[in-house]
């Protein structure tokens, strides 16, 4: 036998010897701090949240082309009123559609698609606004009906919200308009009082008249 294949043999029949519980506690490294994560959805209320495929028309190519699939979502603000249609990528949550739904803004079922409809909208997805034409494909016709019926029952309320933010708009400006006038008649007082000349009275004359010759 040679001397390596002894050397071989000794390490084999060496029994494994038995981790060591020192009782050591190792410290990480870098300390990981939990960060709230803003989505900017915090002081908006979901309406409506379905599963979707999107398309946008592509002006340039004259055809659709995919602008991804996932959550489709009417949220409306909590403050204001509004409500804006958004819609993220399954996974990586990148923004594919983000704009508001105006009173004149309508949408109509894609030619032969029961699944599918279509609409315009002024997008800023892309960080600018952009004049859009989505299609919106859902995976059951009674999911693209309840998207439609929502999306026009919001158009419908915004443009109620809309008269009514003229309505008091125009109570406002005539309030201010009558304030106006009223302050405008004050004024005009004033200045006629100031550039009035005052009166002397009979007696004030004589008195004046009088003083000269007792003078004298």
């Amino acid at each position: 036998m040679s001397t390596s294949e002894a050397d071989h043999r000794q390490e084999e029949d060496v029994p494994a010897g038995e981790d060591e519980d020192t009782g050591a506690q190792i410290a990480p490294i870098i300390k990981l701090e939990e960060v709230a994560v803003s989505t900017g959805e915090e002081d908006e209320d979901p309406i409506l949240d379905l599963k979707a495929k999107l398309y946008r028309f592509d002006k340039d190519g004259n055809q659709w082309k995919e602008r991804g699939a996932g959550t489709v979502k009417f949220l409306k603000h909590k403050v204001t009123g509004k409500v804006r249609l958004l819609m993220r990528q399954s996974k990586i949550l990148k923004i594919c559609a983000n704009h508001l739904i105006l009173p004149s803004m309508t949408v109509q079922e894609h030619s032969g698609n029961e699944k599918s409809c279509v609409w315009h909208a002024g997008d800023f997805a892309d960080g600018e606004l952009k004049d859009e034409l989505f299609c919106i494909r859902f995976a059951s016709i009674e999911n693209c009906k309840k998207f439609m019926e929502t999306f026009q029952e919001i158009a419908e309320s915004q443009n109620q919200e809309e008269n009514k933010d003229a309505s008091a708009a125009a109570v406002l400006l005539e309030n201010l308009s009558v304030e106006g006038k009223k302050d405008e008649e004050k004024s005009d007082n004033k200045t006629a009082e100031k550039s009035s000349p005052v009166k002397e009275s009979k007696t004030d004359t004589e008195k004046k008249a009088e003083e000269p010759a007792s003078a004298a």
